[in-house]
């Protein structure tokens, strides 16, 4: 499936230099899905070059032709959701259904930012001298390095791929190893859409090795990588030394607080969609349930037959809710964290195994837990899968106090029916994003991203194109 691909480097699709591949596999089945290009060191060096000069001819390119090529982008991904969504069902294992709804979201952000491009504002200031003029106006930042994780390879790359090219930067993007063909596509529906050469650049191979050339290079001046905080801060050593600009978007580990006087069976189908969307693989997935005391028994029980209806399978069959654990690894980690849950004292409600019938696939039954305490791992340590802990709480101070006492600060999750509490609990949570009363977080219109290790810098929203921008100051006198 890979062979019309390849690496993406001044317009055109080519092999690696020398001509090496890797295996990609399917989760859901564990067969090889084909074998995708692995770039050398000489691959990297030819992007950087070709990057570099789609930087001259990008940020000539008049903001409303820019605006017109993003746009065209957008419509024609939405043109080939299906094919986009095959991939990432193939890839990732998440149901199709799912993956369509992806396509949806990162067409979005292509249109979002082509009209962003139009509205990069500038400022004039009142001089106090009066034969002077102070102006102050944005610039693209360079060539951007963006690596792009696995969970949604294609909303994610999106945001990178158009905030850059939206400010008028180039770009190489860096997906990964699991997922290459997805975002092959989208980068051909770049080319196809008439994005000059060497503006947008994709690098197929090791990440480390790819990630590495490209942030000790002099051409890369801004690097946009969503991961984990421990990749996060490796890359942030390194791109120290050149000073480049870097954001951010890092791990979760977010609440999820019912108070007693919210809706329960809203609440409750607010979790289970919000928790099993791409089987909990997700950076803003709520992993801490705390339930207020007088509520916790129904919610509980509401929330565990609810999950109990989610149907497990390959993510092709639109029947199927709950795709694969994307990666063997992942799964004998989800594996190793129930075992630890269960011998530090919890109780398990439902799951906590692999499900029966299934011979191939890195498949895993939703897991939920009871008895669980702040002190337990599973509190501490991002689970990055279907697993979900149940505790109470008697107070709103103690409940805010103790959703607050983590290190990662990404997302949070309210439910009341008390405008007072939506207010105080939204202001109260150091998270860089607050859903009340919705599962839905990450939109185009809004800035996304993280506090304390869940990173830095912002996504989506008008502040984003921000980050990939150079303000300049001109203090001019008019007199010569």
């Amino acid at each position: 499936m890979y062979e019309k691909f390849g690496q993406f480097i001044d317009g055109k699709w080519q092999q690696s230099s020398d001509k090496s591949t890797y295996e990609v596999i399917n989760p859901a089945n564990e067969e090889i899905i084909g074998n995708a290009s692995k770039a050398t060191s000489e691959d990297i060096d030819h992007a950087l070059k070709s990057a570099e000069k789609g930087l001259i001819v990008w940020k000539q390119t008049a903001p409303w032709q820019r605006s017109y090529i993003l746009r065209k982008i957008a419509d024609k991904m939405r043109e080939k959701q299906d094919v986009l969504a095959k991939w990432m069902t193939l890839e990732v294992g998440k149901p199709f259904v799912e993956a369509k709804g992806e396509v949806g979201g990162a067409a979005d952000i292509f249109e979002w930012n082509a009209e962003e491009t139009k509205r990069i504002y500038g400022q004039t200031v009142e001089s106090r001298f009066p034969d002077t003029r102070v102006h102050v106006y944005y610039q693209p930042v360079g060539v951007v390095a963006a690596l792009s994780p696995w969970n949604f390879p294609l909303v994610l790359s999106s945001r990178k791929i158009s905030t850059a090219l939206a400010a008028g930067c180039s770009v190489i993007i860096k997906p990964d190893v699991i997922t290459p063909g997805t975002v092959m596509e989208l980068v051909d529906i770049c080319r196809e859409c008439g994005v000059p050469p060497g503006v947008v650049n994709l690098l197929s191979g090791d990440p480390p090795s790819i990630a590495s050339q490209l942030i000790a290079s002099d051409t890369v001046k801004k690097i946009s990588i969503t991961g984990s905080s421990r990749v996060g801060k490796l890359i942030l050593k390194q791109a120290a030394d050149k000073v480049q600009r870097v954001t951010m978007e890092l791990s979760g580990h977010s609440p999820f607080i019912v108070f007693d006087d919210a809706d329960i069976k809203k609440a409750a189908d607010m979790a289970v969609a919000s928790k099993f969307r791409n089987n909990g693989q997700v950076c803003i997935s709520p992993n801490r349930f705390y339930i207020q005391e007088s509520k916790k028994e129904e919610f509980v029980n509401l929330f565990v037959e609810k999950t109990k209806k989610l149907k497990i399978g390959n993510g092709m069959d639109p029947d199927v809710q709950l795709g694969p654990i994307t990666t063997k690894k992942r799964l004998n980690e989800i594996e190793e964290m129930v075992e630890t849950t269960k011998k530090e004292g919890a109780k398990v409600l439902l799951g906590g195994k692999r499900p029966s019938g299934f011979n191939k696939g890195y498949f895993y039954e939703p897991t939920v837990f009871d008895n669980v305490k702040d002190d337990f791992t599973i509190m501490k340590i991002e689970p990055f899968g279907p697993l979900v802990p149940m505790l109470s709480f008697k107070t709103f101070d103690e409940v805010v106090e103790r959703a607050n006492n983590h290190e990662l600060g990404l997302a949070s999750y309210i439910c009341t029916n008390s405008m007072e509490k939506a207010h105080r609990a939204s202001e109260l949570m150091e998270t860089g994003t607050v859903a009340v009363n919705t599962p839905v977080v990450a939109i185009a219109e809004a800035p996304f991203g993280g506090i304390k290790q869940a990173g830095y810098g912002r996504e989506g929203g008008s502040m984003a194109i921000k980050d990939y921008l150079n303000v300049k100051y001109t203090h001019l006198g008019i007199k010569g």
